[in-house]
């Protein structure tokens, strides 16, 4: 059974790794004992592996993909960008992941590095390249696609970006993957707005766990562009690190217990974030695990995401 199938059905648990860069950070993850092994116990239905522009680190990806298909607990998802990537090297890659066993991508434009005008690619929208799956390769791969709640940050309007959701899934996506959001007012507006457009896939939510500061900052919006609620606000300014989370003054021992409030607090709220989302006529919570095991149960745990008796 496919992910998409399994949220016909019910609503699916994952999670998100990325590619190590050292080979300590891969044993880390991979080896015995290692992550990968622990997020299993939490009984997932797919673990995904981030894939970088142009297949930067796309060996490191196929490595943690193809330890997943071999242990054999939950299935492995590749993302995959246009950035940098000819056609001929899109077919070729993908063959490669249908050759070890991985039938499941995350279809994306991918983010434009710096100073680049377009992907310097032959395919320059994750549209483009879900068709172009489509056409190569039929239905051999379940094709998930980006959803972007506040619509995405170099889209003209969220109105032209369901617009483009739509596009993606009339040329043969399965389901969707969202994007980080913690307004919740608009993503039930969001969830309101691509009903009424027609666009009936399955949704799964991705959730960025808040236990750091600086990163939780540095995610929202260097990245996404992304509004922070009020409690998360509130949140960041009682734990604040001064002059900033990005370059501390204050004395270690100051730091450490800050960053340890911040994180409990962080806990709490996603939680509480987790609650809100499952009320929404979702199909999915796809936890971004950030290579750690210990916070991330913790949250599958207490959130009752999945039943652990």
């Amino acid at each position: 059974m496919n992910v998409a199938e399994i949220m016909e059905q019910r609503n699916a648990f994952s999670f998100e790794v990325f590619p190590p860069k050292t080979d300590v950070g891969m044993e880390k993850l991979c080896g015995e004992g290692g992550v990968l092994e622990k997020l299993y116990t939490l009984n997932p239905d797919y673990i995904s592996c981030t894939y970088g522009a142009g297949g930067t680190n796309v060996g490191k990806n196929l490595e943690v993909l193809k330890k997943i298909k071999a242990d054999g607990k939950c299935t492995p998802v590749t993302h995959f960008t246009c950035v940098a990537n000819t056609k001929e090297g899109i077919k070729d890659q993908l063959q490669t992941y249908l050759d070890n066993g991985i039938d499941h991508m995350l279809a994306l434009r991918g983010d434009i590095p710096f100073g680049w005008t377009g992907t310097n690619g032959d395919l320059h929208y994750a549209t483009e390249l879900v068709k172009f799956v489509r056409k190569e390769f039929g239905d051999k791969f379940t094709i998930a696609v980006a959803g972007s709640p506040e619509g995405h940050i170099a889209c003209r309007s969220l109105e032209a970006d369901i617009s483009f959701l739509k596009q993606k899934q009339d040329e043969g996506a399965d389901y969707i993957m969202t994007q980080l959001c913690w307004d919740m007012d608009q993503f039930r507006y969001w969830m309101d707005a691509i009903r009424a457009a027609g666009i009936w896939l399955p949704v799964d939510v991705g959730i960025m766990p808040v236990l750091d500061a600086a990163a939780t900052i540095n995610m929202a919006l260097s990245r996404n562009g992304c509004v922070m609620s009020r409690d998360l606000c509130e949140i960041i300014s009682k734990h604040w690190i001064f002059p900033n989370p990005f370059a501390p003054n204050e004395s270690e021992e100051s730091i450490a217990a800050k960053k340890a409030s911040f994180k409990e607090a962080g806990i709490e709220y996603t939680i509480k974030l987790i609650d809100e989302y499952r009320v929404c006529g979702i199909n999915g919570i796809h936890l971004y695990a950030l290579n750690k095991y210990d916070d991330v149960a913790r949250i599958v745990k207490e959130s009752g995401i999945v039943d652990l008796i």
